[in-house]
């Protein structure tokens, strides 16, 4: 199998590629649209700000390519909400996959919000063997709203779209990949949609 994480200078790649290697893949980084269009499957991971990840996305021509991939694609944190309508960090476009607006928490609760929190309301074999009320890493300081292609919720100030989908792209708030055994259960469960 070819897993490849799409390389624009805005992630915590480390920690992906080891997750996946403890599984017995060893994921490729690259920014080369032709290794990625061929990819089995694709991570579109993000660590950062909305604004600059958007910028390096466009400058490297992979803002028109990541919405016709056909493979299942799995967006991590920032890369969800870079999948997204449009996010409120700086008044970003995002790539308008899902059909959502990413919203910031207010100054009432400590953001960004830091450490585990629970998921509940799971809708989709990406959560195959995952419980409700599993415990998920989440380190973030904007939040997808509830809307139609949320296939799970965490919360946090309100209940939001802590995990979206829509045809074969698939985005978690959390990171799976520091997520314990439930986390590896969805990288496990990716890699055999």
């Amino acid at each position: 199998m070819k897993l490849v994480i799409i390389d624009y200078g805005a992630g915590n790649i480390k920690s992906i590629q080891f997750a996946f290697k403890r599984l017995g893949v060893d994921a490729v980084l690259t920014s080369d649209v032709e290794e990625i269009k061929n990819a089995d499957k694709v991570i579109f991971p993000g660590v950062g700000e909305a604004y600059s990840a958007m910028e390096m996305l466009v400058t490297s021509g992979l803002d028109k390519v990541i919405p016709t991939l056909k493979q299942p694609v799995l967006g991590i944190c920032l890369g969800m909400q870079l999948m997204c309508k449009s996010t409120e960090e700086r008044n970003t476009k995002g790539l308008g996959i899902f059909d959502v607006e990413v919203k910031r928490f207010s100054n009432k609760v400590k953001v960004p919000q830091m450490g585990w929190n629970t998921i509940s309301n799971l809708k989709s074999e990406l959560f195959k063997d995952v419980k409700e009320g599993d415990y998920m890493y989440l380190v973030h300081s904007f939040y997808a709203k509830k809307c139609e292609e949320m296939i799970a919720t965490t919360n946090y100030e309100t209940e939001y779209a802590t995990a979206l989908q829509k045809d074969n792209f698939y985005g978690t708030q959390f990171h799976p990949e520091k997520s314990g055994v439930a986390g590896e259960q969805i990288l496990k469960n990716f890699l055999s949609l």
